[in-house]
């Protein structure tokens, strides 16, 4: 395994499988040891050839890095004026999940606990995300409010995960930023 990582932007999956792919992937990385992923299953968990995960990621060291990049996400999110940054954290983490059917940043609390090389989630996790967050922040305690921010995100994902067909579901990615912004807006502005 390798510390290089990218932090591009995946293009759109254009019905060739890639989401596919890359949501098994992360199903995979985050839920057993690297060691025991395995291409094979992760193409059948996709309902796709092995070869078409080959052609699209290269090896699985390839696709475990693409997995364990969160820099795409992070950019997206931190896009905004400190002034108006919670509302746009909320608006887009709620309206990535929708178009992606998946969080951008919950693959994370699934590596919480092991020490494997799924410890290299919450490594990039921290430095792309949490570190970003640290240096758009003003004031004192800046890397605290950092976590917590990083913290209510996930909650927010966490949240909408279990309650896939509750209020969530139903409300705007603005309503739900109308009552859960002004909460990380606080922690941003300190």
């Amino acid at each position: 395994m390798t510390g290089g990582h990218a932090t591009t932007a995946a293009p759109a999956d254009t019905g060739t499988g890639r989401d596919a792919i890359l949501r098994a992937a992360r199903r995979a990385f985050t839920q057993r040891p690297y060691a025991e992923v395995t291409i094979r299953r992760i193409a059948a968990d996709a309902g796709v050839s092995p070869s078409l995960v080959v052609k699209h990621f290269g090896r699985k060291e390839e696709l475990f890095n693409t997995v364990a990049d969160f820099g795409p996400a992070a950019a997206e999110l931190l896009d905004a004026p400190l002034d108006a940054l919670g509302r746009h954290m909320v608006v887009t983490l709620v309206t990535r999940r929708r178009e992606a059917q998946s969080d951008p940043l919950l693959r994370v609390v699934f590596s919480l606990g092991n020490q494997d090389e799924r410890s290299l989630l919450r490594d990039r996790f921290h430095e792309q995300v949490t570190d970003a967050l640290t240096a758009r922040l003003p004031g004192t305690d800046r890397a605290l409010r950092a976590e917590l921010l990083a913290g209510h995100l996930l909650g927010l994902g966490a949240t909408l995960s279990l309650h896939r067909e509750g209020a969530g579901a139903l409300a705007t990615p603005e309503r739900i930023a109308d009552l859960y912004a002004p909460a990380l807006q606080r922690l941003i502005t300190g």
